[in-house]
């Protein structure tokens, strides 16, 4: 696909992973619609993303919204159709984290991760689709996480929401390829983003301990891998060579999956030795 002159909405587009690929497509020729709740964050990163753009032609726009608020998420959506036209792709970017010990977790938290990072996903893809349809066809990518696959210590609230995600994905690609809508997910490791620095201080020791060994992707290559992966029509995208040989052996070695991580937690020898591969 050429992204030149394509139409691409992009939700939690003002930080991290959405940001990057915003700016990446803009140097690719798109335009550039960008959702998130924050107008200042929102305006900032707009500048960035327009700074990367190769003719006065493109459009840009940054629209505030809440992905938990299918209304607002919807009325975002239509300004920005209003304002471009129909759109060519949407990128759900937009999530939220939260690691910690199951009981100590407020419950409240379960339910926020879930209405941000899974039903924030499917208002926008119910809120576009009508557009892509009418449109012919067109991509949707949602970012899911590599604990959207194997969820680990110190992840039941996050990994939960972004294995929804996973399931969402995996239904909707078979009912929309007939109609000419390709859906991706993506897997990205560990990566250096505003979400990661947060997460750092509520990490239980254990998951502290797995995910400190771990180098971090920039946001800049996960974009990459998003949009190469769209190109080449992948339903299944996975930046990092690490991450995709640790997601396949997981999907496909369940209870040595399960063994690897009781060594990691029990931190004895193989644990340590574990934890060296995956750094």
């Amino acid at each position: 696909m050429n992204f030149r002159g394509a139409n691409v909405i992009i939700t939690g587009g003002s930080s991290g992973i959405g940001k990057a690929t915003a700016k990446l497509l803009a140097k690719y020729g798109a335009h550039v619609f960008i959702i998130a709740r924050n107008q200042k964050k929102l305006d900032q990163a707009l500048q960035e993303i327009q700074a990367e753009r190769v003719s006065p032609d493109q459009g840009f726009g940054a629209f505030s919204a809440d992905v938990r608020s299918y209304q607002e998420i919807e009325a975002a959506i239509v300004a920005i159709v209003e304002a471009s036209g129909l759109p060519d792709g949407l990128i759900n970017s937009a999530g939220i984290t939260y690691p910690g010990y199951f009981e100590e977790i407020p419950l409240e938290t379960f339910r926020d991760l879930m209405d941000v990072n899974y039903f924030g996903t499917l208002y926008a893809i119910r809120a576009v689709l009508p557009f892509l349809k009418e449109r012919g066809g067109g991509f949707i990518v949602n970012i899911s996480s590599g604990a959207g696959i194997v969820s680990y210590f110190g992840y039941t609230a996050y990994g939960a929401s972004k294995f929804a995600v996973r399931g969402l994905s995996d239904a909707l690609r078979d009912e929309l390829k007939p109609q000419g809508i390709s859906v991706s997910v993506v897997f990205p490791p560990d990566t250096d983003t505003p979400q990661h620095r947060f997460e750092q201080k509520l990490l239980p020791p254990k998951t502290k301990a797995i995910s400190g060994t771990v180098k971090l992707v920039s946001p800049e290559q996960v974009a990459k891998e998003i949009l190469e992966g769209v190109c080449k029509g992948k339903y299944l995208i996975m930046p990092g060579f690490k991450s995709e040989v640790m997601l396949r052996f997981f999907s496909i070695f369940g209870s040595l999956t399960n063994w690897a991580k009781d060594h990691v937690v029990a931190n004895d020898r193989t644990g340590r030795l574990l934890l060296k591969v995956l750094s």
